[in-house]
């Protein structure tokens, strides 16, 4: 019994480091076109961002019952399953966010689970019409409905207003983008939070503490909010910085058009108990912003780096998962291995994060390395028309420049005579 309890307490430990991880990592989802437009300073936004994420935890716990009794068969499944599991989504989620790659933390975690559970009982532990209609039809679905939504929302904004670029417009877009900043970060608390809390319940119910089907405990709720909090008050800031730089070039109209467009799928889909990844909902949601503007681009070979890593992350997150899975089927001494090689990976990817640091001083600076525009963006910013006024103005320097420069002379032939009066 004292092995089940310490088992189950590395557990519940291990849920909310991963849940820590989870906010971090999907800071950027809330506010890092917000930072990159001005509208907010970095440390502003990162603590409204933990506070309205603490909030929203509060608020449901559809997502939480999907996860607890819908993705894997909650008999016959042994509590190291659900800690092999965290171990493969905690890993990818640093690696991801050492790259900068806003990669999703909700399908690391199924990657993790699934992994984990047919390395223990096999495919018939996880429950594949759930998984295709909960998890798979979400995480295609959402990026586009966001980012159409939010293509048409930009566009749209510009229409309503003839002179987008007047200092009280923006002005107003960007307190309308601090409230659906705010609205993103109530959205993710609400839906990213609730996957620890069903984790930790799907855990309570493997050691029979909790009956299957039940709503997660208050602590769990409390501990989870507040651990996703924390997370998101440290700020992934890497990973703002793609959201913020590396996509797209913002304005505070489309950043606006944006957040309100991610902050209506990830509610929607909360409302339903549909588990989709609020990462790939806002990034969806800045690519349909960057392009509902005329002459604005998305720089996609950034966004070629961050569909590989969606595609990756299940698969990933599951063999990590599998393998350790198979470590913790060994006994007590494979548990303490996993726990070992969890420790000592996140130290490596904390070390190497180390070398070129970001943080709230240097987001939005841009000396930092980028990724070079690809050929699809660079082709679209040659043909895109200049801003009012600059060819004129090009033309009239040019004119003047060739107007009073002298003309040129050969050396060798001597001067004209001065004409007489």
């Amino acid at each position: 019994m004292e092995h089940i309890t310490l088992l189950l307490a590395i557990v519940v430990v291990t849920a909310l480091v991963f849940d820590f991880t989870n906010g971090f990592h999907d800071t950027a989802n809330a506010m890092a076109t917000t930072i990159s437009t001005g509208a907010l300073k970095p440390k502003t936004a990162v603590a409204m961002s933990a506070v309205l994420n603490l909030i929203g935890a509060f608020l449901s716990v559809e997502v939480a019952k999907t996860i607890s009794g819908g993705i894997i068969n909650e008999e016959g499944i042994r509590t190291e399953v659900i800690f092999a599991a965290l171990v493969g989504a905690i890993l990818w989620n640093l690696l991801t966010w050492l790259l900068g790659l806003p990669s999703s933390s909700s399908h690391a975690l199924f990657g993790g689970l699934i992994g984990a559970a047919v390395m223990s009982a096999g495919w018939s532990a996880v429950n594949g019409s759930t998984i295709v209609t909960k998890v798979l039809i979400p995480a295609v679905a959402a990026p586009l409905v966001a980012g159409l939504a939010a293509m048409f929302a930009a566009k749209l904004t510009y229409k309503i207003k003839a002179n987008p670029e007047a200092k009280a417009t923006a002005k107003g877009y960007r307190a309308g983008q601090i409230a659906s900043a705010g609205l993103v970060s109530l959205a993710h608390g609400t839906n990213d939070a609730q996957k620890t809390m069903g984790i930790i319940t799907l855990a309570l119910v493997t050691q029979g503490v909790v009956a299957p089907g039940s709503n997660p405990p208050l602590w769990v709720v409390v501990s989870a909010g507040v651990a996703i909090a924390l997370g998101t008050y440290l700020g992934g800031w890497r990973i703002i910085r793609t959201m913020g730089k590396g996509l797209t070039d913002l304005q505070p109209q489309q950043g606006f058009a944006a957040q309100t467009s991610a902050a209506t799928v990830i509610l929607a889909s909360s409302h339903l108990g549909f588990s989709l990844s609020t990462t790939q909902s806002c990034s969806g949601a800045v690519m349909g912003a960057g392009l509902g503007r005329k002459g604005g681009v998305v720089r996609w070979s950034t966004a070629t780096r961050m569909f590989v890593a969606w595609g990756l992350t299940l698969p990933a997150a599951g063999l990590v998962g599998a393998a350790a899975e198979f470590l913790t089927k060994q006994g007590p001494w494979g548990i303490a291995a996993v726990a070992v090689l969890l420790v000592a990976g996140s130290a490596v990817i904390w070390a190497l994060s180390r070398r070129k640091p970001v943080d709230h001083h240097n987001v939005t600076a841009d000396d930092l390395d980028t990724e070079p525009a690809g050929v699809v963006t660079t082709a679209i910013a040659a043909v895109t028309p200049p801003p009012p006024g600059s060819v004129a103005a090009v033309a009239d320097e040019d004119l003047k420049a060739t107007i009073l420069a002298p003309a040129p002379t050969d050396p060798t032939t001597p001067p004209a005579p001065a004409a007489k009066v």
